[in-house]
């Protein structure tokens, strides 16, 4: 296997700094690129190895977000006389893209790890869509990660000027490309946008074209792909799993497979944060605790008649608000359920140690 330098796929100083406790311990640092039914691929200094999680690091986490995702940076062991490893230790991680597991749990998903910069694809064939957007932003800030909207598909885009301030209006100060896989239009430009070491995500629904893209950034086709129903635009999900690639000259991107649900994991604040606008002129609300719903000398609502802000953005800021503090609620009654639980199994221990103890007298 060629051997890898660990700098061209995101290592550096911090990272060799939270990787010491694993050096003194004999692992080595590797990071993950797949994840398939518990089997891992992983790439370190060797090159790629598959790699598997000892039933101890299973058992210990609570939650599925605390095992390794595509984008982590781990410890592993060789086994001796095998072309595999064991993950010991997964390192904290730096950024996170997450969402609340689909269904009716309250728990997190992590996605994916240790990412720089996402990028949100739509496409103009079908049009921006502000309040998928307006969700995805607060997604990719709540994780601490930079925003760049790819207006994709430009070559089939017949109202570019109306869709790119649709796009503006919705996503505030962040950068806005336009790029055509088709035609190559703006991958020169998005190649650019990713720095040696940098790892970016692409986000996005299915049928945005993010495979493509990923394919134009690479030079060939890794990711395979397949026409949208020209019927009512929708495709297929081609992509099934998160998987990381190198690029040549440095960087590393990771496709995700389009979502069909994207319920938040995310706090009033992360909320806040992504509608930049309406923030801002809350600030000068009478009230402090204002809701923007009906008080007076509301700043927001007087910019709503004003036509300054649209009724339906005031409307998704106060959905995803809503559902910021429902989850809240659920979270925190599920972690006193989880302690009762806990403390309850503790007790019943003890006193089954205490009657064997008791009964062996």
């Amino acid at each position: 296997m060629p051997e890898i330098d660990l700098t061209d796929i995101g290592w550096d100083g911090g990272w060799v700094e939270a990787f010491a406790p694993c050096r003194a311990r004999g692992l080595c640092p590797a990071r993950v690129v797949t994840e398939d039914r518990g089997i891992y691929q992983v790439v370190c200094e060797e090159g790629q190895i598959s790699a598997w999680l000892p039933g101890r690091l299973l058992h210990r986490a609570n939650h599925g977000s605390e095992l390794p995702k595509v984008g982590d940076w781990v410890g592993f062991h060789r086994v001796a006389g095998e072309e595999k490893a064991l993950i010991e230790q997964v390192l904290p991680r730096r950024t996170t893209l997450t969402r609340r597991v689909p269904g009716r749990e309250v728990e997190e998903q992590v996605l994916v790890s240790n990412v720089d910069v996402a990028l949100i694809v739509h496409a103009l064939d079908r049009g921006v869509n502000p309040r998928l957007l307006e969700r995805q932003l607060v997604m990719v800030r709540k994780g601490g990660i930079e925003p760049v909207i790819v207006l994709n598909k430009a070559d089939l885009a017949t109202d570019v000027a109306e869709q790119e301030q649709l796009a503006r209006n919705t996503c505030g100060e962040a950068r806005i490309h336009f790029a055509s896989a088709l035609t190559r239009r703006g991958v020169k430009e998005l190649r650019r946008l990713i720095k040696p070491g940098q790892t970016v995500v692409f986000l996005g629904i299915s049928g945005v074209g993010k495979s493509s893209l990923v394919n134009s950034l690479m030079g060939e086709e890794v990711q395979h792909t397949i026409e949208v129903r020209k019927t009512d635009l929708k495709g297929r999900h081609t992509t099934t799993a998160r998987e990381m690639f190198l690029l040549r000259g440095g960087g590393l991107i990771i496709d995700t497979p389009g979502m069909r649900e994207l319920q938040l994991w995310s706090s009033e604040e992360n909320v806040t944060q992504a509608f930049e606008d309406i923030e801002a002129l809350g600030v000068s609300c009478h009230f402090r605790d204002c809701t923007h719903t009906r008080e007076g000398r509301c700043s927001v609502l007087a910019a709503v008649e004003k036509g300054e802000i649209s009724r339906e953005r005031l409307a998704s800021f106060q959905k995803l608000r809503a559902e910021a503090a429902a989850l809240k609620k659920e979270a925190t009654q599920r972690y006193y359920v989880e302690q009762k639980r806990k403390t309850r199994v503790a007790q019943n221990a003890l006193f089954n140690k205490m009657k064997r103890s008791t009964s062996l007298e």
